[in-house]
C-alpha cells in the first residue's frame, strides 16, 4: 500500500496547527503580568478575610470605590474601617473564575464568578458574586481601584 501523497504535507499542518490549538485562556494564565495581578487579587482576599491596616493600605488604591453587591458603596477609608471594626467580615471568599485583561498598560480589569460568606451586623450572608474588578499599576504593583458586584440567584 503506498501512502499517501499530502501525508507529509498534512504531518507538517498538523505540527503547525497543535500550538494554535491552546487556548487564549491559557496563554494568558502564562503571562506575567496576570500571574503578578492574580498574586495580587490574592493578597487582597487574603487581607479582606485576615485584616491589617498594613496589607489593606498597601494592596488599596487611595481613590477606590468598593460598590457591594446589596449597592453599599465603599471608599478606601470606609471599607478598611469596616474591615477593622468587625462590622464586615468576609468568612470566605473563593473565586471559581477570573478572566484578566488589559486594557491599557498600567489597567487591568478583572471578571468572574466567586463565592463569599460575610458576616454583618444584618446577619450572615452567603452568595455567588458576578464581578468587575480593576486594578492600576502604581511603580511595580499592582493596586486594587474598583469593584462592582451582583448576586447570582440561588439555583
Amino acid at each position: 500500500m503506498r501512502p499517501l501523497p499530502f501525508a507529509p504535507a498534512a504531518s507538517a499542518l498538523v505540527a503547525f496547527a497543535l500550538p494554535l490549538a491552546v487556548s487564549p485562556r491559557a496563554m494568558a494564565a502564562e503571562d506575567p503580568r496576570t500571574q503578578a495581578l492574580l498574586a495580587a487579587d490574592d493578597a487582597r482576599l487574603d487581607a479582606m478575610i485576615h485584616p491589617s491596616r498594613e496589607a489593606l493600605d498597601a494592596l488599596l488604591c487611595d481613590d477606590l470605590r468598593y460598590a457591594h453587591s446589596n449597592g453599599v458603596v465603599d471608599t478606601k477609608a470606609s471599607l478598611i474601617d469596616a474591615l477593622l471594626s468587625g462590622r464586615l467580615r468576609y468568612l470566605a471568599n473563593t473565586p471559581s473564575e477570573r478572566n484578566v485583561s488589559f486594557p491599557a498598560p498600567d489597567v487591568a480589569t478583572m471578571s468572574g464568578t466567586t463565592r463569599i460568606q460575610v458576616a454583618s451586623p444584618s446577619g450572615n450572608t452567603e452568595a455567588t458574586l458576578l464581578f468587575l474588578a480593576v486594578w492600576k499599576r502604581e511603580g511595580e504593583r499592582w493596586r486594587f481601584l474598583a469593584w462592582q458586584s451582583c448576586r447570582l440567584p440561588p439555583k
